[in-house]
């Protein structure tokens, strides 16, 4: 590794950020416990990653193991909640996370789930220091805890491949975002522990954007993903970003 990567990987990879996901790392798979928030989000998460990688590389998602043949990253895994059902699909999935104990976590589930995933205790600095290339990065719920967002987006850019597909989802900044995401996930429903999120870290879709671009990718498309507390459901919406939302983009062949 460059004495400039390592210093990136440095700026880039928050400690104190690492250290409340390494506190919540057993609950990843009790879709009643802190990360509730996740499991309920997944399902439109996953349509909009899906219908993404399909529109991409011209796959049929009704065929057996449509992303057959996709190497996949799943950057800030967790305890795999992405990258399970991407290897269902049939991608090759490496799974990676910068928080050391979401990793016997995830490799344990995915064993109980007959999955074959590679997960590793890591960072996209590493992985593209190694030269590791993948045709999907996801990048989900990440950009926002990381110390520097333009480097860690432009090592994810170094990770694609030509043609390759990013999709990016985090939260905006504003101030029905702060009631939502802080003063209701962490205060009245205690879904999510105290601190958990720093709102003077999220991004508004405009400011993706541009770090997308500075980055060296073209964002291609962003949507909405909207909580009904009525219905208690989540959709995703074309214009409504006004907390949850999630970009694409390619990397110039």
């Amino acid at each position: 590794m460059s004495m400039n990567t390592a210093t990136q990987t440095v700026d880039t990879v928050d400690a104190s950020e690492i250290a409340k996901f390494e506190a919540m790392a057993a609950e990843w798979w009790d879709p009643h416990g802190k990360f509730k928030p996740l499991h309920e989000m997944n399902p439109v998460r996953l349509d909009y990653i899906t219908t993404q990688i399909a529109a991409e590389f011209g796959r049929d998602l009704t065929a057996d193991k449509p992303f057959e043949g996709l190497r996949l990253l799943d950057i800030g895994c967790g305890g795999g909640l992405l990258s399970e059902p991407m290897a269902r699909l049939g991608a090759t999935v490496i799974g990676a996370d910068a928080a050391e104990r979401n990793i016997p976590v995830a490799k344990i589930h995915a064993e109980q789930s007959g999955l074959e995933i590679d997960y590793r205790h890591t960072t996209a600095e590493a992985l593209a220091a190694a030269g590791e290339q993948f045709d999907v990065v996801l990048n989900m719920e990440v950009v926002e805890h990381v110390a520097d967002p333009l480097a860690y987006l432009t090592a994810c850019r170094q990770l694609l491949k030509p043609g390759g597909l990013m999709v990016c989802s985090t939260l905006n900044r504003n101030p029905k975002s702060f009631a939502m995401a802080i003063v209701g996930a962490e205060y009245i429903m205690r879904w999510l522990p105290k601190g958990t999120h720093e709102w003077s870290k999220f991004i508004t879709p405009d400011e993706l954007y541009d770090l997308i671009r500075n980055a060296g990718l073209d964002p291609v498309d962003r949507k909405g993903f909207v909580f009904n507390p009525i219905a208690w459901s989540w959709s995703i919406s074309d214009r409504d970003l006004s907390v949850n939302y999630v970009t694409a983009s390619i990397k110039p062949a």
